[in-house]
């Protein structure tokens, strides 16, 4: 499953540097598949969109900072634990309920984000 940041977050900004795989962004910053990622060309999203990696995405949060799923692996392959649970001060990183990965899932998301 993808990590997710509560509507308790203090935007106090802690969690992204930590991401492995660039999907923590600012509430109301746009993001793209290809931030932090070796992706390029078209790529097909979890809800069955395709776009393409370069193209700017709406943000997920006006107000705080969050999580992009399908960039999300919960840091497997990279840390033995989700870096952005690990040093968030007022623990809103969390799972998400609505993106449930195994591990395997996970691993070989981690392998198409950085080829």
């Amino acid at each position: 499953m993808a990590i997710k940041i509560t509507d308790e977050c203090i935007n106090c900004g802690a969690c992204e540097p930590e991401c492995p795989n660039n999907a923590i962004y600012e509430g109301g910053q746009e993001w793209r598949m290809s931030d932090g990622t070796n992706l390029k060309g078209q790529v097909t999203l979890h809800d069955g969109r395709v776009v393409d990696a370069d193209e700017p995405q709406e943000p997920l949060s006006l107000d705080y900072y969050y999580i992009v799923p399908d960039k999300c692996t919960e840091c497997k392959g990279f840390h033995d634990e989700p870096q952005c649970a690990a040093v968030c001060p007022v623990d809103c990183c969390v799972d998400d309920e609505n993106f449930r990965e195994t591990e395997e899932e996970l691993l070989a998301k981690k392998e198409r984000l950085h080829l």
